[in-house]
């Protein structure tokens, strides 16, 4: 069947006859619409119709009444040969051929006049050779047929990584029937066993390239490689697309990296008689975290008891089953999420989610999601900088508690833009200084008064010169990425369940808003510059 586009099918609105006392116009509209005059004309034309009445073309067409009107004396028709007209799209990837009937015993369009217009108009890829002869068998004419269609580029399949152990274990706290939620139960461990496999890696697959209807080619993209880098204790299989754990321990997917950990565990509490804990893998503490006390794991750590003031650092997750009175001095760093009952007066940052039931006169960050359940659902006092949303039961207090909460960009993006800007002036400033003593040392080499000392103050600068322009670089690169992230304001959100107090301050991305009046079941979101108060 031959193809065409329908969108180029049209009905003309005006008819030429011939009849035995002259040639006739009509003119009818078609769905309200008439014909131009000026294409009635070039019609007239092209049939060679000799000594027309101009002025009764003009009335008819203006008319359009759909009656024939006689607009010329008897004559003759034209031989007037059928016409091929090729149509290529913008994009080149199709052509078109659109044909006019012959009238007064013209020639049709033959191969030869199709061939002829398609090498005219360079058509040269994607012929469709059976539409032509059908075309020249049983003609279409006034449609635009489909006769030439290129081939797009297929670009190549990206390289996929398979995990094979779960990488993202459900951190969802329980809630019990009374309100109260499950902090002990939270299985966040995948527990792996050596010479066990953790993922199968996907090889790329090249792109196909592509051709348009004039011959161009269109190069088509390969596939880019799946990123799978090694962590500690894996091994990479034989085939090198798969990877092993070397121990038994647990799995733990940071910073792109896989890696398996043993477990450190503390019996009692973190205090004098242990000294502050520093491990490679998980940390697991049965009793309480002194104050004053550090804890660093490169894995999770599990407190089963209190932290006090205390310091806690960890690559990965951070889980108090109880919780944390931080007496102003106490820190909670994680890599990952944090989970606890409640937070109080302590500084807690997590490049991930943090969940608690009650996070009390504290400075918080969080990159993506921070939320307050269980009985309490509560956020008071302190500031909260979150990367993507909150949900909390109740936010601030009845009695105005000054609480702060930033939403809508990773405060780590924030503050690591804000270190780059400052840093690349220092070292645009110590490049400078090492590129006046090359200029000067250079002057010295010339006149060859270059001594031992001031050659390897020469080669000293230049080394110098080198590192602090490659890290220029590398900081302006840094920096467009981050500016581009800053600049795509997440859709930041605060839900509440019951109540936010007067006497919070919220900012969602650039647009801010005081409470002074007690809200109830809302949502704040960010609506061009402001924020709006939405149903819960």
């Amino acid at each position: 069947m031959i193809g065409f586009d329908e969108r180029e099918m049209t009905i003309k609105p005006f008819e030429i006859t011939y009849g035995s006392d002259g040639v006739y116009l009509t003119v009818k509209r078609i769905f309200g619409v008439t014909v131009e005059e000026a294409e009635v004309m070039n019609e007239i034309r092209r049939k060679k119709i000799r000594n027309f009445n101009a002025a009764m073309i003009s009335d008819t067409v203006k008319k359009a009444s759909g009656q024939p009107v006689k607009i010329a004396e008897k004559q003759e028709q034209e031989k007037i040969d059928a016409t091929v007209e090729v149509i290529t799209k913008p994009d080149k990837m199709a052509a078109y051929i659109r044909l006019t009937p012959p009238e007064g015993g013209g020639k049709p369009a033959g191969l030869q006049e199709i061939a002829y217009q398609l090498k005219q108009n360079g058509i040269v890829f994607g012929i469709k050779e059976d539409v032509i002869h059908a075309l020249v068998k049983d003609p279409i004419y006034g449609q635009n047929i489909l006769i030439a269609e290129g081939m797009p580029p297929i670009n190549g399949k990206s390289g996929e990584v398979k995990f094979l152990v779960d990488i993202h274990k459900d951190r969802k706290p329980i809630i019990m029937e009374d309100g109260s939620v499950n902090y002990r139960d939270l299985d966040y461990i995948e527990n792996v066993h050596k010479g066990q496999k953790l993922c199968e890696i996907t090889e790329p697959t090249p792109g196909i390239n592509g051709k348009n209807v004039v011959g161009t080619v269109l190069k088509a993209i390969d596939g880019k490689p799946a990123m799978m880098v090694k962590g500690r204790n894996v091994y990479m299989g034989e085939d090198g697309l798969s990877l092993y754990s070397e121990m038994d321990g647990q799995v733990l997917y940071i910073d792109g990296k896989l890696s398996v950990f043993s477990t450190y565990e503390v019996p009692a509490d973190v205090d004098n008689s242990t000294g502050n804990i520093k491990f490679i893998g998980n940390v697991v503490v049965r009793g309480n975290v002194l104050s004053g006390f550090v804890v660093e794991a490169g894995g999770n750590v599990e407190v089963y008891g209190v932290v006090e003031g205390a310091t806690i650092k960890a690559e990965g997750n951070i889980i108090l089953r109880r919780g944390m009175t931080g007496n102003n001095k106490g820190r909670l760093i994680a890599g990952g999420d944090i989970v606890a009952k409640y937070i109080e007066n302590s500084i807690v940052e997590a490049a991930n989610d943090i969940k608690a039931e009650a996070i009390m006169h504290s400075d918080v960050k969080c990159g993506n999601r921070l939320e307050l359940s269980g009985r309490r659902g509560l956020l008071v006092g302190g500031i909260a900088r979150v990367g993507r949303e909150i949900e909390a039961k109740v936010i601030g207090s009845y009695m105005a508690t000054t609480t702060i909460i930033e939403v809508g960009v990773d405060p780590n993006v924030r503050e690591r833009y804000k270190f780059l800007r400052t840093d690349i002036i220092k070292m645009e400033e110590s490049s400078r200084k090492a590129n006046q003593a090359i200029v000067l040392l250079r002057k010295l080499e010339a006149v060859g008064k270059l001594t031992e000392e001031k050659k390897e103050l020469l080669d000293k600068s230049i080394r110098s010169k080198i590192f602090f322009d490659s890290r220029i670089a590398e900081y302006k690169d840094e920096i467009n990425e981050l500016e581009e992230k800053l600049q795509q304001e997440v859709r930041g959100r605060i839900r509440v369940s019951d109540y936010i107090y007067q006497g919070t301050r919220v900012s969602i991305g650039s647009a801010a808003m005081h409470i002074k009046e007690t809200l109830q079941h809302c949502t704040l979101y960010k609506d061009g510059v402001d924020v709006r108060i939405g149903s819960y």
